[in-house]
Order: C-alpha cells, then structure tokens, then sequence
C-alpha cells in the first residue's frame, strides 16, 4: 500500500503537524511522493511512515524516536507535543489503528476488488481457503492470511492488494459484539458468508443466539446490492432482518446429492453439476456448498468451480492423513470447538475401519458450561463404533464414553508413548484438540 500525502490526510482526517518546509517538494509530497505504511520499528523502511499502534500491554508511540533513527520518513501520534526529528512527516490523530483502518479501507477502495467476507464459529478458514482456490482460478485473488482475522490482520490484507487485484477474500474473526461490525465497517463486502453459527466463545457471548447475532454483524455493510450467503440455521433466520438477498445452504438441501464420501474425499451433485472434494464429511460438503454459491452469484461458471475445489488442499494441521511409523493419522488438531469435534469424530468413526483411536484434548472459551460440554462429547462418541479414546487436558477429563475404554493421560509425551506401546501398526488415529493444547507435539512425538 502507497498513498500520498494528500490521499493520507483525506483517508484519515489527520492533521499535519509537521511537513516538508520548501513549497516545491511540499507539492511534490502532495501529489507525486508516495509513501509505504509500517506498524513494526523493527523492519521499517526508508520512505515508509510509522503508524504506533496500542495494544493492552504495548504502546507504540513508546517507539517512535526507534522508527524515526531506524528510517521512517514520518509517522502517526495522538500527542501533538511529540515532534520528533529528523522525521519529515508528523501526522496527529487521535486514533492510530482507526488511522490504520482508514488508510487500509482508503487504498482498497482504490483497486475495488469483488469483496467476499467470511465469517463463522467453525470452518470459516477452511471456506476462506476453499474460495481462495476456486477464485484465484477465476483473476487474481488476495486472501486473509492465517489469523489475520482481527482488524490489524484486516489492515495487513487489505495493503497487500495490488492495482489488478480482482477479487479479496477476508475472513473475519470475533470474541465479543462489535467486533466484526468493525471489519464489515471497512471491508465493505459484496458478499458476506456466514459458515455457521454455533458454540465457539460461548464463554464470551453467553448463549448461542448472542453468537449469532454477533455473526450476522458481517452484513451491516455489506454492499446494498450484496448477498449474504448463510448456513440454514434456526438463529439466523431468526435474526435475519433481510435487507439483503439472502441464499441458505445445508445438508439437507434439496438441491444436493451425495455421490460418495470416504475417507480421503467426496463426491456430491449439487443444482446439477459434479463437484469432488479431496476432504471429506458432511460439514465439508456444506463448507463447499457455501463456496459454489459465492462463484456462482460472482458470475462464475460450474466447471471453473469445480476444478477449484477439486485443487483445494486442508491446511497444515487440518484433516491431514499422514503415515506416521506405521500409523494411519489425521492430524486435525488446528482447533476444536463442541461443533467441529462432534463433526470430526462423526466423519472418522463412521468412515474409518478398525482398529481406531481418537485422542482428544480440551476445547476452550466455553464459559461456565465448559465441563457439560465436554462431557457430551464423550455421550456422542457413545453413538459409534471405536477402540479406544485417549484423553489429556484438565477439561478432557470429563470426556468419558460409557461403551468405549478410554485412558486419560497426563501429558502429550503420555499420550504418544501408549500409543507406540499398546497400539498395533495400520491403527487409525484421530487428533484434535484447541490449538492452545499444541497436539502437534504428539505428532512430533510419534514421528521419533
């Protein structure tokens, strides 16, 4: 992202509190001289302005004689009496990430790529990525990267962009209300997904209908003219005040055929055209389904869909079948939630032959009923055939089976050490955790 002076001022409203003296290079800042953006002292370049961004633990204004002596051109203060030299640029706002969000919004505006906002308690990264890869097919596409979901992430994605940019995929994130109004406020979408609505941040939120409404926030700017596209839950339609058009999709829709769903993949119908998925269950059918209403309602045609999902790859730590010493492992542990666990031991249990293990660690952020729902997890696990579950985590505790041994352990190295000595090679294991649990480290263990 580069912007001049003036487009500067006009994107955030700041004052300019100190500029280039010489009328001629004033001019020359104005409407020639552009200028890079950077939030980190520690890889800020020459010609680039210093936006100090605060934080509950940091505040970057505390840094700003750093960026200046590490090169800065300028920057961004919501002191008018901090007047550094030798920066040649001092720009007063109150708000330096309202600034950040300005200027971000500003130059997006200038490349106006097709806007698609991604939102959800589970699945919104696997949708993001399963758009990205139909829509890179279709022009060139800018996506969110990993955890950019916040407002800085927002920022991040939206400077990425370059002039032929056609179409940006943002995924937007939330712990509280407010929080995804702010990134519609400056993505400003052409169409807004809501993968679906469950019981991630619980804990935060209170009750699910307040996670919904939290969600449906990604249509408060959404382009007048745009389309929310949402999963076919109760809560939603509640809510829905339809001042959009408004496309649900599910399981049940009846438009959709399952073809075949096994391990490795599915194959499915859906308004008369064949789309595979190198991923499988149910869910991921309903995150694809998703992701072809987006291409078609931005014009583009089935086949191209199709191949994009076809090439759709999991991210690391996603549904990865990996060989591991002998051992069949997918390796889901990216996150977990009550929803997309029950999703992931349905899809596992009912697709995969014996022997077969799961390993399951805490899910975080479910407030007071944080044990409950634990403990519903081991009741559903009840409903299918499975050798062992494995347990580890204070919480994960409460994951007790009543038909299926089950063995809590006390530590991730616990956990991989009973596997390798009570297990068999070809046992099917499935691991998944939230990612503060760190269930790589079995992984890792495993592999040794």
């Amino acid at each position: 992202m580069k912007l001049n002076l003036n487009e500067i001022i006009k994107a955030t409203n700041a004052k300019l509190l100190k500029g280039v003296e010489n009328q001629s290079l004033q001019n020359e800042f104005d409407t020639e001289y552009v200028f890079g953006f950077s939030t980190d002292t520690r890889t800020i370049k020459p010609d680039e302005i210093y936006i100090p961004l605060k934080g509950e633990n940091f505040d970057g204004e505390n840094f700003i004689v750093q960026a200046v002596n590490s090169g800065a051109k300028g920057y961004f203060t919501s002191d008018k009496s901090k007047i550094i030299e030798p920066a040649e640029i001092v720009l007063f706002t109150e708000d330096t990430r309202e600034a950040y969000l300005k200027l971000a919004s500003y130059y997006k505006n200038k490349i106006n790529p097709f806007t698609i906002a991604i939102t959800g308690s589970s699945g919104k990264t696997t949708v993001k990525e399963m758009m990205y890869s139909v829509f890179n097919i279709a022009g060139k596409t800018v996506k969110s990267l990993l955890n950019h979901n916040n407002e800085i992430g927002l920022c991040q994605t939206l400077s990425s962009l370059d002039f032929d940019t056609k179409y940006l995929i943002t995924e937007m994130g939330m712990r509280g209300f407010g929080e995804i109004d702010l990134l519609s406020k400056y993505a400003r979408p052409d169409i807004a997904v809501i993968v679906n609505a469950g019981s991630a941040h619980i804990g935060r939120l209170g009750s699910k209908l307040n996670i919904a409404k939290a969600k449906f926030e990604i249509t408060h700017y959404l382009n007048p003219k745009g389309i929310l596209i949402a999963h076919d839950n109760p809560l939603i339609r509640e809510i829905n005040d339809n001042k959009h058009r408004t496309i649900y999709f599910g399981i049940n829709d009846k438009d959709l055929q399952i073809k075949e769903m096994t391990r490795e993949g599915n194959r499915f119908l859906y308004k008369g055209s064949e789309y595979c998925l190198n991923v499988t269950g149910e869910h991921n059918i309903e995150n694809a389904l998703s992701v072809i209403e987006a291409g078609l309602n931005a014009g583009l045609n089935p086949a191209l869909i199709a191949r994009g999902l076809k090439e759709y790859k999991p991210i690391e730590n996603r549904w990865n079948i990996k060989k591991i010493n002998g051992y069949n492992v997918i390796n889901d542990c990216y996150n977990s939630n009550p929803d997309s666990v029950k999703a992931a031991i349905k899809t596992f249990l009912s697709l995969t032959p014996s022997p077969k293990v799961l390993v399951l660690g805490d899910m975080g952020e479910l407030g007071e009923q944080e044990t409950e729902y634990h403990k519903k997890t081991g009741e559903f696990i009840d409903n299918f055939d499975c050798d062992c579950v494995i347990t580890t985590g204070e919480l994960a505790k409460n994951i007790n089976p009543l038909k299926i041994k089950t063995l809590h352990c006390n530590s991730k190295k616990e956990v991989s050490d009973f596997i390798k000595g009570n297990f068999e090679k070809g046992t099917n294991i499935l691991i998944k955790a939230s990612r503060f649990m760190k269930f790589e480290e079995i992984i890792e263990e495993l592999e040794k």
